[in-house]
């Protein structure tokens, strides 16, 4: 199913909502504006395969701008809004975007950055159409083809330039049975359902699965940018049953005050997913005592070449664990590609048939995700148990090398985070002149906690009461913010240059 299908059933019905303001997009308008936009690019001479791009905030147009690419064949690609003019650029060459959608906060960052067509949402500009004119110029009649499109996602960049990844579109039309749409949805989606997106729609888990709630025709809940106190205000005032988050959203969640967190009426929550970044055991467990067993977990990436998920009852019986492969079956090698025993630390590699993914002009890289046997890697370091059950480690480009000896960040990292002093922290490999390189975290303190040597190290003492010393970083730094994406994933890239300068470091 798609827009046009609950259009007619159900015109009026809320498709999206802006959490903070209650600004609303029923059914009827998303299916007419993204007709009205679909027609306009087809007139313009877009054609099955071209990409378009979407530099938005999170926007009540945001949603009909994907699916106008979604019933048109063409392939959409949502901008991280904290890009430079550069970088914008760079994803805007590289996708070769004929048409981008932006709006007036992006004006100094776009203008002069050449598409074929320049579309500006609620205001005015030298170089761009003013995008509402063009829609209310169009036609509001369906196309008789409407080929189903994709998204052409770009990697997070977190070590390096991002990637565009290309999946071969779908030999379907859009109002085709779809196979996300499931009778009974992993993600606990239904007609009406009424889902809370609280990340930016820019990446790829958010937007897809809106469009996925679209297709069950339930209501999207979108908030405008992401704080704790107004998450739960959201799920208390528009009565969310489904929501999607990252585990430090959990973090910022259990860090409010308790009087705050028992100020809202969240009995409405019946399934919660997180995702895009591994949960530490302890910060789950509290979100399991407050929100009770709804909580499921999905390991995967915008490559989609494997995934993994675990229920509530599942991971209480294997905690950390991300669970089992999806439609595919997981595998931990060594560095020479092959398959480890039960229990022992390597790379994880996915064995799924169907994965048919590429990194656009980037055969180099397309080929480093796969071995011979056609199994694909996400750069990702895990184990498997008896009963088949992954957890991850760490990336290893993020992984530390100490005299010889793999250290995982991570294991740190979940550890200090439990801190009450602590609001967000990393861990890095930082040069030593005897061991080649040694583990220092980075933090950030609570609101009003004062950083100074004694905290230092106390947090160096809480973490090796309960790490072995070679896990433990071995001193602490300060820092006002740490370079995090909203998906949760850190920039150690731009961590680790603040320290090795122009010395040799393994991360790209």
């Amino acid at each position: 199913m798609y827009p046009g299908f609950h259009a007619l059933a159900h015109p009026e019905r809320p498709a999206v909502i802006i959490a903070e303001t209650g600004e609303m997009v029923t059914y009827r308008e998303l299916d007419d504006r993204s007709i009205r936009l679909a027609n306009l690019w087809h007139d313009r001479g877009l054609r099955r395969g071209d990409r378009v791009a979407i530099l938005l905030e999170n926007h009540p147009r945001y949603f009909e701008v994907v699916w106008a690419a979604l019933r048109s064949g063409l392939y959409y690609t949502p901008i991280n809004t904290h890009l430079t003019r550069d970088e914008i650029g760079y994803i805007l060459d590289d996708c070769e975007a004929r048409c981008l959608v932006t709006s007036e906060p992006f004006l100094d960052r776009v203008e002069g950055l050449a598409t074929e067509i320049s579309l500006l949402i609620g205001a005015d500009a030298d170089g761009f159409d003013r995008y509402e004119d063009l829609l209310a110029a169009a036609s509001s009649h369906p196309r008789d083809d409407q080929p189903e499109g994709s998204g052409m996602f770009y990697s997070s960049g977190t070590t390096g330039r991002p990637k565009g990844i290309l999946f071969p579109l779908p030999d379907r039309e859009v109002s085709d049975p779809n196979p996300m749409v499931m009778p009974d949805s992993p993600l606990g989606l239904h007609g009406d359902a009424v889902y809370l997106s609280p990340a930016p729609l820019y990446h790829t888990s958010p937007v897809v699965t809106g469009t996925i709630v679209h297709r069950y025709g339930g209501t999207v809940v979108v908030m405008k940018t992401w704080d704790a106190q107004r998450c739960l205000l959201a799920i208390e005032t528009y009565k969310c049953d489904t929501a999607q988050f990252v585990p430090t959203m959990f973090v910022r969640l259990l860090k409010l005050p308790a009087v705050v967190r028992e100020r809202y009426d969240l009995s409405s929550l019946r399934q919660v997913s997180h995702a895009a970044a591994p949960c530490p055991v302890k910060i789950k467990q509290r979100m399991m005592q407050w929100w009770g067993p709804i909580i499921w977990e999905f390991y995967a990436g915008s490559e989609n070449v494997g995934s993994t998920s675990i229920g509530p009852t599942e991971w209480l019986e294997h905690p950390g664990s991300v669970g089992r492969g999806r439609f595919c079956q997981v595998h931990i090698c060594g560095d020479d590609g092959v398959d480890l025993p039960t229990g022992e630390i390597g790379d994880i590699w996915f064995d799924t048939p169907t994965a048919k993914m590429e990194y656009h002009h980037n055969p180099e890289a397309t080929a480093a995700a796969m071995n011979d046997r056609g199994w694909y890697t996400m750069g990702d370091v895990g184990r498997l148990d008896e009963d088949g059950y992954l957890y991850l480690l760490d990336r290893r480009s993020f992984m530390i090398i100490s005299g010889g000896v793999n250290v995982y960040p991570q294991e740190a990292e979940n550890v200090l985070i439990m801190h009450d002093a602590v609001a967000d922290v990393a861990v890095i490999g930082v040069p030593d002149d005897d061991l080649g390189e040694v583990a220092k975290a980075i933090v950030e303190v609570a609101d009003g906690v004062t950083a100074d040597a004694a905290l230092a190290a106390g947090l160096l003492d809480f973490c090796a009461q309960q790490l072995a010393p070679y896990k433990c970083p071995r001193s602490v730094d300060f820092t006002d913010t740490l370079p995090r994406q909203d998906t949760g994933k850190l920039y150690k890239r731009l961590l680790r240059d603040r320290y090795w300068g122009d010395r040799e470091s393994r991360i790209v």
